[in-house]
């Protein structure tokens, strides 16, 4: 590992690798495709290539074929082992030295007892995926969780199927709106407890660090407003994404967030991006 570490920081000292290597984090654990990294990041493919080999070489990111398609995932045993010996090695058996990198759980550090965890549900348009997430909660578990959502670049409303969809499912509707990030950006906005992304292009943006630092975990699922075919067809790209969020959001709904510590929680979460076929959307 001392041999290692050089030659990580190295790799992660050029802005372009440490941007392939953030956006990669970000969607952990999905295995994200090449194509989709160059036009996320703007390189040309070849160049993005070779910023994928050092990062490769360093153990940071593997690779992996499913198709025609190469795909990328950040190496979470090497990322962690890197981390693990940095800390180690700077704190030297003082635990204390290197205490403030330690974040709290959820809801610790100063919130007031008994208060609900306040999550914040993001996509692009918040039209759908994450108007969707935001009900959900609501419904199954407003009494321990205060939900909000959010759109990179929000459309000027709901979508009707959305809206439709959830009248039918037995949702409130009232108060579900297209907003912009920016709207909990400010300082008198609430502060989150877990931050989630629900698209990939979402996840892919480079947004601010939130205060606080939340738990935060990428849930992706298809956008259903872009389906194609018939009325029919085009309502049951939402029936799915409505089912995909449903269900990832009763299971974290009933994580006991409240005697977990950070890590397990974040093991939680990540493993819920896999709960229906093994690979995220």
């Amino acid at each position: 590992m001392e041999t290692l570490i050089p030659s990580r920081l190295s790799t992660l000292g050029h802005p372009e690798r440490l941007a392939i290597f953030r956006l990669l984090m970000r969607r952990y654990p999905d295995r994200v495709p090449a194509g989709e990294l160059a036009g996320a990041l703007g390189h040309k493919p070849s160049t993005l290539s070779a910023y994928l080999a050092a990062l490769m070489q360093a153990g940071l990111v593997t690779q992996e074929r499913t198709g025609t398609s190469l795909r990328y995932s950040v190496s979470m045993t090497e990322v962690r082992r890197t981390f693990d010996y940095l800390l180690l090695d700077c704190c030297r058996g003082r635990p204390g030295l290197c205490g403030p990198v330690s974040l709290p759980a959820p809801g610790n550090g100063g919130a007031a007892p008994g208060r609900r965890h306040r999550v914040l549900f993001l996509c692009t348009g918040n039209s759908a995926r994450s108007i969707f997430a935001e009900a959900i909660l609501r419904k199954e578990a407003g009494d321990r969780f205060e939900a909000f959502s959010a759109g990179t670049h929000p459309r000027a409303a709901p979508h009707p199927f959305a809206l439709d969809l959830l009248r039918q499912t037995g949702h409130d509707i009232a108060g579900l709106r297209s907003k912009p990030l920016s709207e909990f950006q400010v300082p008198e906005a609430p502060a989150f407890d877990f931050v989630f992304t629900v698209c990939n292009q979402a996840a892919n943006e480079d947004c601010p660090a939130w205060p606080g630092h939340p738990v935060s975990a990428h849930w992706g699922v298809p956008d259903p407003a872009l389906a194609q075919g018939g009325e029919a067809e085009r309502r049951l790209a939402f029936h799915q994404a409505y089912g995909a969020l449903a269900n990832r959001i009763k299971a974290f709904a009933a994580l006991p967030v409240a005697t977990l510590d950070r890590t397990a929680i974040q093991r939680g979460l990540d493993d819920l991006a896999h709960d229906e076929s093994g690979n995220t959307p």
